[in-house]
């Protein structure tokens, strides 16, 4: 009986147990603590409704073509998405280099491919989850009209924006030695990028030179996008067909960001010594 050398892979095709057991691993962990990590989200969530909807809403404003609350409100439901995934992504590495336990993700017979599938679609997962919570709960709050225009823009933009924060997620895991890594990123990078992103207003009521500012950010495009999956209506251009391009502009940019992590995770870069 011949064995394969040390370092040669057993597994010829895609190790679908172990990429489940993966998947599984990290679904359960951020599972056990639900009330923290998805209704917690979605509670905070519901409190920016609120405060915006309050301060800003009253006096009947409309915003394109709606209430003040409904047009928040689909910004919202994919903002805690987003901020989610990557709080999920972001946390596997970066605990298991604090811990010592970085080995359990690296001695198990998975390809790098099916290490980040498992480790995005965790956090996909849980960026669902937070979703639907927060859209159950936006459902109870007076004044908020939730109705599916376009069902492929709530479901790709939702999508593509949880990936994203993914896949930025597991970098950060990557290239952070300690949480205050991970927290910066959050504090300075992540939530910026969240909030400036046309969630609370249409970038039309800005000078042109932050309306070009705005339009840098995949954010803006992610919130926009969903919002027209929503409203049948968005601030990214006055046609099907704006909004079409910065569907496939995000799905790009997904692959890019896909190919950078592969790239890192082949190199073992921060994560073997």
């Amino acid at each position: 009986m011949s064995f394969r050398a040390q370092g040669v892979p057993h597994f010829s095709g895609i190790n679908r147990l172990g990429l489940w057991t993966l998947y599984m691993k990290e679904v359960r962990r951020f599972f056990k603590v639900q009330t923290q990590t998805i209704w917690a989200p979605a509670m905070t969530t519901l409190l920016f409704l609120v405060i915006f909807s309050v301060a800003m809403g009253r006096s009947g404003r409309m915003v394109l073509g709606v209430n003040f609350a409904t047009f928040v409100a689909p910004g919202l439901i994919v903002m805690g998405m987003m901020q989610n995934a990557f709080a999920n992504s972001s946390f596997s590495f970066l605990a298991g280099k604090i811990q010592g336990t970085i080995v359990d993700y690296l001695m198990p017979p998975l390809s790098h491919g099916e290490l980040m599938i498992g480790l995005v679609g965790a956090a996909v997962t849980r960026a669902v989850l937070v979703g639907l919570a927060v859209a159950g709960a936006m459902l109870l709050w007076p004044g908020v009209h939730l109705t599916v225009a376009h069902p492929w823009a709530v479901v790709w933009f939702g999508l593509m924006g949880a990936i994203m924060l993914a896949l930025i997620g597991v970098i950060t895991s990557m290239w952070a030695e300690k949480f205050d890594h991970n927290a910066a990123v959050t504090n300075f990078v992540i939530a910026p990028l969240s909030l400036l992103s046309g969630t609370f207003y249409v970038i039309d009521n800005l000078a042109p030179l932050f309306q070009t500012i705005s339009r840098l950010n995949p954010f803006f495009y992610v919130i926009s996008g969903f919002r027209f999956g929503f409203l049948g209506q968005s601030d990214i251009g006055s046609t099907n067909q704006a909004v079409l391009h910065g569907a496939i502009g995000l799905g790009l940019l997904n692959v890019a960001l896909s190919t950078v992590l592969y790239l890192l995770l082949k190199s073992g870069w921060k994560l073997k010594s």
